[in-house]
């Protein structure tokens, strides 16, 4: 279930960076949150200058950029584990990008299991059918 999104100015961004931010992104999810790298999704949308403002100025009349993030995870992950995502994220888009971490923003945001779907059922669901697969498969041994 693990998505994140990255919100950049175009100006800040190539297609290198770009897929470097995909795939450590993805890979610090997995890890993070301990969870299988195939359920990782990451998007980055970057936006034209002309269309975005920071702190009332508008980018492309200013030197200011525009970095942020938001990431969503299911109800139950510790604040550690969150902290940790944000704080990953925060440097990687750092390092990547070469920005000043004061100049980055994210958001976390928390969702119920029976209200994030997974191929078109409640994750509450599949999560009850692999800890119950899990138990059979014990059983068996």
């Amino acid at each position: 279930m693990p998505v994140a999104k990255f919100h950049l100015s175009e100006a800040l961004i190539t297609q290198e960076s770009a897929r470097q931010i995909l795939q450590q992104a993805s890979a610090i999810y997995a890890e993070v949150l301990d969870s299988p790298i195939e359920r990782t999704r990451v998007f980055i949308s970057s936006y034209n200058p002309d269309y975005v403002a920071v702190g009332g100025e508008v980018c492309s009349d200013s030197e200011k950029i525009m970095a942020f993030f938001e990431f969503i995870v299911l109800e139950g992950r510790s604040l550690e584990q969150r902290t940790a995502i944000g704080e990953q994220f925060t440097q990687l888009l750092c390092h990547t990008l070469n920005i000043d971490r004061s100049l980055i923003r994210g958001y976390c945001s928390l969702v119920r299991p029976e209200d994030w779907y997974i191929a078109g059922n409640p994750a509450s669901a599949v999560r009850k059918a692999e800890v119950d697969a899990r138990k059979q498969g014990q059983g068996n041994g």
